[in-house]
């Protein structure tokens, strides 16, 4: 316990990286079976990189850093995780909805499907547009 004060720990970019480099395991025992040694020895050794680097982080003292560095990861998985929420919506709102983008700022509205031609007001910057939902 008192060898673990004042040092920075696991957290979710270390837990993202176990995950890869097993990942990575299972890939290299895969090409190990299939006899592709130089694959098998790449995905290997940057397995093994990878447990490096999370056991590096996670014995440093440098926990502001450490914790930055956290941060940057959670944004980029948050970005990535939106893209992907967004678009599953929208195919699931498809039957009922049209998607449009506001040809002054860009953003998205959202009108419903087969009401003809409309005029869509963007709620962003009040710019008016028609089009046929």
């Amino acid at each position: 316990m008192r060898f673990m004060a004042g040092r920075y720990g696991a957290d979710q970019l270390s837990r993202f990286l176990n995950f890869a480099a097993l990942a990575l395991i299972v890939i290299s025992t895969i090409l190990g079976f299939f006899r592709l040694t130089a694959a098998y020895y790449i995905t290997w050794v940057a397995a093994l990189v990878l447990m490096g680097i999370v056991l590096w982080r996670m014995f440093s003292k440098n926990t502001s850093k450490r914790y930055q560095e956290n941060v940057k990861y959670l944004n980029l998985k948050n970005r990535v995780t939106g893209f992907f929420r967004r678009e599953i919506s929208r195919i699931k709102q498809r039957k009922t909805h049209r998607f449009f983008k506001c040809p002054k700022c860009g953003q998205v509205v959202r009108t419903p499907k087969g009401k003809g031609t409309i005029r869509i007001t963007c709620p962003k910057c009040r710019e008016t547009f028609v089009r046929k939902s």
